[in-house]
């Protein structure tokens, strides 16, 4: 159960709703009541009209944990917090059942499925004279922004008030949200509800979906093998993920789920419980930061969701298409036997909730290790090398995913080789203290430190190549900026593996990778992260090189560099002069 909020309704100080503004951060609230006679029921939907009938459906079945794999926990009320994700298809949009589950590459705004986010607070009340012993019942934010970092913390105001103040509840948060300044991307905000400040890194435009083209002054994520030095910083979505937590019994595999999802390769994660599912999906998806994340993911993705019969009609030799799905139903392993990974995580019984229900934001940092006999290196609680852990394995994959019918595991299957080696020196500098709850989420925010900024690093050298194809030209000193800027260079696929293959991938990536490196890129640019990351780094940098030359034209003296012109020169100025004034003019009048 989360920490009571010290935030106090307070009439006289609430600002007016402004419904506009509301919508740069959040489409509406839900609160959702599961009757044992009708089922899921939307008890409010505030304000009023912000969802169609479909919308709300859909968002009843994804709010509550799953009835087969809930526990049987008999405390007197328990709360949790996930979040899932799912398509809103607009009405001028049509259903294309061929691509369930993929991104376009197409920068176009008119071609993007939008998607919308719902963040959950859930409590669960035991009482034996009520039916079935207790009632459940969950209070939904619902965004088009994966801000988890601002929306779990407002779950753990907006949650508990909601059961004290009712609907009233909402309809003061939604104020002080319609008065929050509009959403920065990259940029440290403070948000205030109420005596409550939530201080939050928003995650950088780059990596943001692309919904309504480029509508940010985005700049440039880094392509050459350099780490930004402040670590509090986000790179990618969900930074505040807890990679180390959610993955913590198979941490020597996550160099094969890095190369899995940068490949886009279909993954089913499946957890005991929401919370740690949809906390395993976010962690994955911020490894390949700052890659842009083409591949569509859901949190938490249940049987009634829209697409769950395409994909469970998927037949034999049909190519699965690239999603990462996060799972607590166990019927999904025999419902879902073409998807070709699958990852278990999480405890049938966490020690708490302190994962989904901690404070912890992207602002937040610990400056140090503790001392004594805290410093434990994590490797030491890993099972050693011996005849019964190989036989262990052995069985475990002839078993295959089905033996978590009958007991829960921490287990990958498969048939995937890795190429990247896992790096032992990181995994030694990770600390795992296993002691009190303060103590052990100082702990986890030090080693997600530490596994972020390493697959930050491997990520960042992995994508270099790629540098050249970004690379912008400025007019040189003297010359005329009133001709057309050189092109970027062309790519080819082809060109660009050949090019490769002679110079290699740099240092970094060979110490790391094995001899088939190359394949490994090659499946990259056939996958479907490659060419939206590409075109959108292409975009940026070509915006860049044009607000160079026009800053170059602002700055040079015509009647001097006149004065240096033949006439025929004179004249080829002149013409790109007006050329260039007239679009100009068509960008004024597109943005008006």
């Amino acid at each position: 159960m989360s920490r009571s909020p010290s935030f106090k309704v307070r009439e006289e100080l609430l600002p007016s709703l402004d419904p506009e503004s509301l919508q740069r951060w959040i489409v509406g609230f839900c609160v959702i009541r599961f009757d044992l006679e009708q089922g899921q029921l939307v008890e409010v939907c505030y304000p009023p009209g912000c969802l169609t009938n479909d919308e709300e459906l859909e968002i009843a079945y994804s709010s509550f944990p799953d009835s087969i794999s809930q526990q049987q926990n008999r405390s007197s009320i328990h709360d949790c917090i996930f979040f899932f994700r799912f398509r809103r298809h607009l009405k001028s949009q049509s259903i294309d059942k061929n691509n369930v589950g993929e991104e376009l590459s197409s920068t176009s705004s008119a071609n993007v499925s939008k998607y919308m986010y719902g963040f959950v607070f859930n409590r669960q009340i035991h009482d034996e004279r009520l039916k079935r012993g207790g009632e459940q019942k969950s209070v939904v934010v619902l965004s088009h922004s994966p801000y988890s970092s601002v929306f779990r913390p407002l779950l753990q105001i907006i949650g508990p008030l909601y059961f004290d103040f009712g609907k009233v509840a909402l309809e003061h948060i939604a104020a002080y949200v319609s008065a929050w300044p509009a959403p920065v991307p990259g940029k440290l905000m403070d948000l205030p509800i109420g005596n409550e400040t939530i201080k939050v890194n928003l995650p950088p435009v780059h990596c943001l979906p692309l919904e309504n083209g480029l509508s940010f002054d985005e700049s440039a994520s880094p392509v050459a093998p350099l780490l930004p030095s402040n670590q509090s910083i986000p790179q990618g979505l969900f930074h505040d993920a807890d990679i180390f937590g959610a993955f913590r019994g198979i941490l020597l595999q996550l160099w094969l789920l890095w190369e899995l999802l940068v490949i886009g390769e279909p993954i089913l994660i499946i957890a005991p419980t929401p919370s740690q599912c949809c906390e395993a999906v976010a962690s994955l998806v911020s490894l390949i930061a700052p890659l842009l994340c083409s591949v569509d993911f859901r949190p938490y993705f249940t049987i009634h969701d829209p697409e769950f019969s395409h994909l469970n009609s998927i037949r034999e030799g049909e190519t699965f298409p690239s999603m990462v799905l996060g799972v607590t139903n166990l019927f999904f392993l025999k419902a879902l036997k073409k998807i070709p990974h699958i990852v278990s995580v999480g405890s049938l019984h966490p020690s708490s909730n302190r994962v989904a229900l901690s404070t912890r934001s992207s602002a937040g940092k610990v400056s140090g290790r503790p001392d004594g006999g805290l410093q434990q290196l994590y490797l030491q609680s890993l099972q050693k090398f011996s005849p019964s852990s190989l036989l262990n394995a052995i069985k475990l994959r002839r078993d295959g995913p089905l033996c978590l019918m009958t007991e829960h595991k921490e287990a990958i299957w498969t048939t995937y080789s890795a190429i990247t080696k896992p790096d032992t020196s990181i995994l030694n500098r990770l600390v795992d203290a296993g002691m009190s709850p303060r103590v052990e989420e100082s702990m986890s925010v030090v080693n997600n430190e530490i596994l972020r900024r390493h697959f930050l690093e491997l990520t960042i050298n992995f994508l270099a190549p790629f540098g050249p194809y970004f690379r912008i030209t400025a007019p040189l000193e003297g010359s005329s900026p009133y001709v057309d800027p050189p092109s970027l260079p062309p790519f080819s696929a082809d060109e660009f593996l050949s090019s490769l293959s002679t110079r290699g991938p740099g240092k970094f990536i060979l110490k790391r990778m094995k001899s088939n490196w190359l394949n490994f890129y090659r499946r990259f640019l056939n996958g479907p992260n490659f060419m939206p990351w590409f075109q959108r780094r292409r975009a940026v940098a070509e915006r860049e090189q044009d607000r160079l030359w026009r800053h170059s034209r602002m700055k040079t003296d015509m009647q001097q560099l006149v004065s240096k012109m033949s006439e025929l020169e004179i004249v080829d100025s002149f013409n790109v002069i007006e050329k260039l004034l007239h679009r100009e003019l068509q960008d004024i009048m597109c943005k008006t």
